[in-house]
This record gives C-alpha cells, sequence and structure tokens, in this order.
C-alpha cells in the first residue's frame, strides 16, 4: 500500500508533536520562569528526520501542548514559534550542508536551533519578566538546549534508521 507522502510527513508529524510533548513534561525541572526538559532533542531531530516545514509545525505544536498542560500558559504563543523555528533551523542546515556525514548536520544545524533558542527566549523574557529575570535564564536554557544537542546526536543514528526503514516498506 502506497500512501502519499505528504499524508506521510502529517502522521509522522503528528506522531513527532506527541513525542516533544511527553518528552517535555516527562522530565522536567523548574527555573526562575521555565523549566529545563529533555524536550528540545526532539525538536532537533523533528527538523532534521521529518524535514523544516513539517518539523518545524510537529516542534510548534508538541512544545506549545507542554507548555499548556504545564501551566506555563503565557509561554506558549512564543514557545510555538522559538521552536517551530529552531525545527526549521536544524532541518535546513541538515538538507542543505555541504557533507555527506549526517552527525556533522545535526550537530551544526542543533547548535544554531540553541543559539535561535536561547536568543529569543532572552529577547521575549525582557519584555516579560525584565532585564535581570531574562539573563538568569540563559544559563538554563543554554543547559537546556546543549543536553538537547547531545540526546539528538545519540539517538539520531537508531530513529534515523527506523524511519528509512518505514518509508522503504511503505514504497514496495
Amino acid at each position: 500500500m502506497n500512501i502519499n507522502p505528504k499524508t506521510q510527513k502529517i502522521i509522522y508529524g503528528a506522531m513527532m508533536s506527541a513525542i516533544i510533548t511527553v518528552a517535555t513534561m516527562f522530565i522536567h525541572y523548574p527555573t526562575l520562569k521555565g523549566y529545563i526538559h529533555l524536550g528540545d532533542a526532539f525538536v532537533i531531530l523533528a527538523g532534521v528526520l521529518i524535514g523544516p516545514i513539517y518539523g518545524g509545525i510537529a516542534a510548534g505544536i508538541g512544545s506549545m501542548l507542554a507548555d499548556l498542560l504545564l501551566g506555563y500558559a503565557a509561554f506558549a504563543p512564543i514557545t510555538f514559534v522559538v521552536k517551530m523555528l529552531a525545527a526549521m533551523l536544524a532541518g535546513w542546515v541538515f538538507k542543505y550542508l555541504k557533507t555527506n556525514k549526517d552527525i556533522i548536520k545535526l550537530v551544526v544545524g542543533g547548535l544554531l536551533a540553541c543559539v535561535d533558542i536561547v536568543l529569543l527566549y532572552f529577547v521575549f523574557e525582557i519584555f516579560y519578566e525584565g532585564f535581570y529575570a531574562a539573563l538568569a535564564e540563559i544559563l538554563p536554557n543554554i543547559m537546556q538546549t546543549g543536553v538537547g544537542v547531545l540526546i539528538a546526536t545519540v539517538l539520531y543514528p537508531a530513529l534515523s534508521a527506523i524511519l528509512n526503514l518505514r518509508l522503504n516498506n511503505a514504497k514496495n
């Protein structure tokens, strides 16, 4: 049975949104105004595995849902934008960086996603809580995103193999 590639991406995007929500909520440690979590690994992987557009939308939705379910509703709209852009950056770098080493592309894309997350949350928090509160969240955000890149790097080979196997079986 052949499934339309767009339909497959929508299905994978929905699954990745759910994974991102659960990974963000499962282990989270509160900080001054936010929380540290494992969801950023899957935000990066969404952009890399599904592609920048579908992965970005999945990352935005999954992360936003976690904020809503954990009681951080004020952050939900900015989280949608920040995480969507982070996944899109990771996905675009992975797609267009001129090297045949997937791990290098993932790490470079993941680090750009880190910059996006830290910078955009910093700017938002300046207006939401003030400069010093925003400054206090920089280190936790760097730690969270850095761990996200490490986890994504470890999980990528297995998830990529599973996804490629699934896609190849769907074509037959």
